[in-house]
Parts: C-alpha cells; sequence; structure tokens
C-alpha cells in the first residue's frame, strides 16, 4: 500500500488510531481466549506497523517534494 493524497494520509491516520484502539481494548480484556487474543494483537500490531510506516513515507516524500 502507497498513499498517494493527503485524503488517503487522513483515512490512514483514522484508520491506525481505530487499530491502536482495538489493540489497547484487547490488551486489558482478559475475558476472551487468550491464545486468540494473542494472535489478534500480532495481528493488530502488524497492521498498526505498516500503517505508520506507509504514513512516515509518505510525510517524508513529502518534505523532500517541498522547495525550501
Amino acid at each position: 500500500m502507497t498513499l498517494r493524497s493527503e485524503s488517503e494520509l487522513v483515512n490512514t491516520r483514522e484508520k491506525l488510531r481505530e487499530l491502536q484502539d482495538r489493540f489497547d481494548g484487547l490488551s486489558r480484556d482478559t475475558a476472551e481466549d487468550q491464545r486468540v487474543r494473542r494472535l489478534t494483537m500480532i495481528s493488530l500490531k502488524r497492521l498498526i506497523n505498516q500503517l505508520t510506516e506507509e504514513i512516515v513515507r509518505y510525510e517524508a516524500g513529502r518534505r523532500t517534494r517541498t522547495p525550501v
């Protein structure tokens, strides 16, 4: 996935916030099956890292294109 516009950046930031909220909720929730919870948290963390990297790449590219 590569961000191509400001609107994609905004949407990606919102998705990232939702994923982080879900991750935080799972880390506090002990009622769910521990194995399922752990696997879900691993998956969420991968997605969080991926979206974070995409945001950083987009912002770094935007800075290099902006004249000083």
